[in-house]
């Protein structure tokens, strides 16, 4: 029999925390963070990581296990989780996986392997940070030039398997194309993926006023921190509403030119997330309603439970 697994998907600052801990409160779950940033120590205020106030005594797993100099990939997301979901459930607790970076929640969802061929981490790691900032559009274009025989066969949505056909080339010099993969769609898990979505104007708003509650509580002051650490060209840095403050920083822009490209690029984000889980998932979605974003846990919480 499949283990269950919840999985709380959407773009950023829709409301999954907060739903993930009522859902966590109400079926005797565990939460599993399945954001790539959220995973870096210090990096508090930037990535939105859930306080310990918020946790409200409820178990949080896959924040805070790595330093910020360090590389972190899909694949390594994937070989941490699935082991962890299995001893959240021989616990006799409710996995739940919250998080908007969809290339980590399909790793786990789904059940495709990660390649027979050598493996660069940290080359994969950085593809997936510039698919996340740029669009995966740039990257296939890129597969293209290169192997377009592989594009044949690539959907250009599939960013997971146009990364792993630039690192095959990356590391060994031969042609993704003359290698076989298998990819499943069938879950490993008895899943149940909620999908929350907004308006895309109140969103926005709620995108604009978070980052503004970020520069309040702290967030200039922990970039600058990083800064003055010398870290550079390193994965954590490339989050957004770092590497805008680094601009910053280094001169290349006002203080407030910075903070402006961090709403936009965060809304910008939030669109090629909900994009991504609309394309990618079969996510049952709920529409959060900026006046009470609470409207439809109780419905959720029966559904899951039915589920």
């Amino acid at each position: 029999m499949k283990e269950k697994l919840i999985a709380i998907v959407g773009p950023t600052a829709v409301g999954k925390t907060a739903l993930s801990i009522h859902l966590a409160k109400a079926l005797n779950g565990e939460i599993i963070s399945g954001d790539s940033m959220q995973v870096y120590k210090g990096m508090d205020i930037g990535t939105a990581k859930v306080t310990k106030e918020e946790q409200d005594g409820i178990p949080h797993h896959l924040i805070d296990i790595k330093e910020p100099a360090e590389s972190f990939s899909v694949a390594e997301f994937q070989e941490l989780c699935r082991p962890l979901i299995s001893d959240i459930t021989k616990r006799g607790k409710l996995p739940i996986l919250v998080g908007g970076t969809g290339l980590y929640v399909n790793a786990v969802t789904h059940g495709f392997g990660f390649a027979e061929s050598p493996t660069d981490a940290e080359y994969r790691s950085q593809l997936e940070r510039e698919a996340e900032m740029k669009g995966k559009d740039v990257l296939y274009q890129r597969l293209m030039e290169i192997d377009p025989k592989a594009c044949d066969k690539i959907h250009p949505n599939n960013v997971r398997r146009v990364i792993r056909a630039l690192e095959v080339y990356h590391v060994t010099g031969e042609l993704f194309s003359v290698q076989q993969t298998e990819e499943k769609q069938e879950s490993l898990y008895n899943l149940v993926m909620i999908g929350l979505t907004m308006e895309r104007e109140h969103l926005y708003q709620r995108i604009n006023k978070r980052v503004d509650q970020m520069v309040e509580d702290g967030l200039i002051q922990e970039v600058q921190s990083f800064y003055q650490q010398g870290l550079r060209d390193c994965q954590s840095i490339q989050a957004i509403g770092y590497k805008e403050l680094y601009d910053y920083f280094d001169g290349r822009c006002s203080l407030d030119e910075a903070i402006d490209a961090l709403k936009q690029n965060s809304r910008r984000y939030a669109k090629r997330q909900l994009t991504w889980f609309k394309n990618k998932t079969n996510a049952t979605w709920y529409t959060v309603s900026i006046d009470d974003p609470s409207q439809h846990y109780q419905e959720i919480v029966q559904f899951v439970a039915g589920n």
